[in-house]
């Protein structure tokens, strides 16, 4: 039986991570003695005190993607899901495991710990930052991020990234191959790909969704078919789907076009347009995606989703695109995900009928512009506070003359990105450094600010060459 006592914990605990988040987001914005800051602060010092006097120590860690607080798992509801979500990057991005609160706070304890961690954000050595700038404190301290034994192997992340990427468009390659040459498959066999793909979103969203950006015009069909399921299942984690939910949806993402493979090569390569009677046989391939799904050797729950999918991801949130369907019946989750991340991957590409790609923020831009009708409005939002408003691939003019690409968005601040740049001030190439737009001088100024967006493709810079 669930003890009374124990669900009021879970209660405010859950407050108080919520509002440690508004703390640290309203800090990162205003002067720490802004009244804005102060009274969030002020609040927060309450509930931390009430429940200190309480249970004398109060320990509050991360561990994988969820909050404990002295031992217990913190349940969170979705209206609390953006600052919950914040706040797992944020102390990730520190290596921050525990902040032990451990004495009745003041005003200032709390403040001395928001200058170390907002400072932490641009060293090399985030934790030990924290940790000798709260060392002197008597009511708080900080542990480390604990890693398991995968996280603190020797395999540099980056690299996994590129392993899992390029793991799954050789799989996708090899499943479409097989199906053209009338092998039978199994879908599910995709599962150990998807979930590797997964655990790497949910440990390192950014890096995986940046290897998106990275267009392969040769085998632009099977890297679509990742990055759709890649964008799709970073979106689909940030609505709080479970990860058995999100290997389902990458799996279906990675077939979702899979009707394409009926249409023949010299339609599909075209460089020029597509006449009137191409177009209506590239219209059908949501309806070919379905007789081959349908066809594979086990007809099961996942393999029917997949079908729905293949037959919806042109269908609009109005129900216009195609194919044409008498009745408006509602259309399914999955579908609206997958036909939002299909959109932003397919015109932020370089396909042989549209040789040069929409940059990522006017593609982004464009998809603003249809919330609503083409697409669903409600993920819409979810999907640019992922992507940022410059999102990953994106060439910038900083007002110090560099040029940069977007390395990292920045869910707090949509404008301030991570930037690698690549043109230093004097027009010479660099050699990658990445700055953070957040990071200001003594003075409280900002050291770097986007100017305006640049186009990749007029200064031949090869995105692959940066990212990877």
């Amino acid at each position: 039986m669930i003890n009374k006592d124990d669900i009021e914990l879970n209660k405010t605990a859950k407050e108080i991570v919520n509002q440690l988040s508004v703390v640290l987001r309203t800090s990162q914005i205003h002067d720490p003695n802004n009244v804005a800051v102060t009274s969030v602060i002020d609040k927060m010092i309450v509930m931390i005190n009430s429940l200190i006097a309480v249970e004398r120590v109060i320990a509050l860690e991360l561990k994988g993607d969820f909050f404990y607080v002295n031992d217990a798992r913190i349940r969170f509801a979705l209206e609390y899901l953006l600052n919950f979500d914040f706040l797992v990057r944020e102390f990730k991005k520190r290596e921050l495991g525990s902040v032990i609160f451990k004495d009745k706070l003041r005003p200032d304890d709390i403040k001395t710990f928001i200058a170390a961690f907002i400072a932490s954000g641009f060293s090399s050595s985030p934790f030990d930052l924290i940790s000798e700038k709260v060392f002197d404190l008597n009511s708080l301290s900080v542990e480390r991020l604990k890693k398991n034994i995968v996280e603190s192997g020797s395999v540099e992340p980056r690299k996994m990234v590129k392993k899992t990427y390029f793991n799954a468009v050789s799989y996708t390659k090899g499943v479409i191959n097989k199906i053209k040459s009338g092998e039978k498959v199994n879908i599910k066999k995709a599962k150990r790909v998807i979930e590797t793909m997964v655990d790497q979103i949910l440990e390192q969203e950014q890096l995986l969704i940046g290897m998106t950006a990275i267009k392969d015009y040769d085998e632009y069909t099977y890297h679509h078919s990742v990055n759709v399921s890649i964008l799709s299942i970073a979106l689909a984690q940030r609505l709080g789907l479970n990860k058995k939910l999100l290997t389902e949806l990458g799996i279906v993402a990675i077939f979702h076009d899979i009707g394409k493979m009926e249409i023949p090569n010299e339609i599909l390569n075209k460089p020029s347009n597509f006449s009137d009677d191409e177009w209506k046989l590239i219209r059908k391939h949501p309806m070919w995606g379905v007789r081959a799904l349908l066809k594979l050797r086990k007809l099961d729950e996942l393999t029917i989703k997949s079908a729905i999918v293949s037959f919806e991801h042109h269908l609009n949130y109005d129900h216009t695109g195609y194919p044409r369907v008498k009745k408006k019946s509602g259309i399914d989750f999955l579908s609206r995900i997958i036909s939002l991340a299909d959109q932003y991957d397919a015109m932020t590409s370089s396909r042989v009928y549209s040789r040069i790609p929409m940059s990522p923020d006017k593609a982004l831009s464009l998809m603003v512009e249809r919330s609503g009708t083409q697409l669903d409005p409600l993920l819409m939002k979810f999907f640019v506070n992922m992507v940022g408003i410059f999102p990953v691939g994106t060439l910038v003019m900083l007002n110090t003359r560099e040029l940069g690409l977007v390395y990292e968005s920045n869910q707090l601040f949509g404008a301030r990105p991570r930037v690698m740049l690549i043109i230093d001030k004097e027009g010479k190439r660099t050699q990658g450094n990445v700055v953070d737009l957040t990071e200001k001088n003594d003075q409280g100024e900002y050291l770097r600010t986007i100017l305006k967006t640049m186009d990749p493709n007029k200064y031949r810079i090869n995105l692959a060459e940066y990212l990877l």
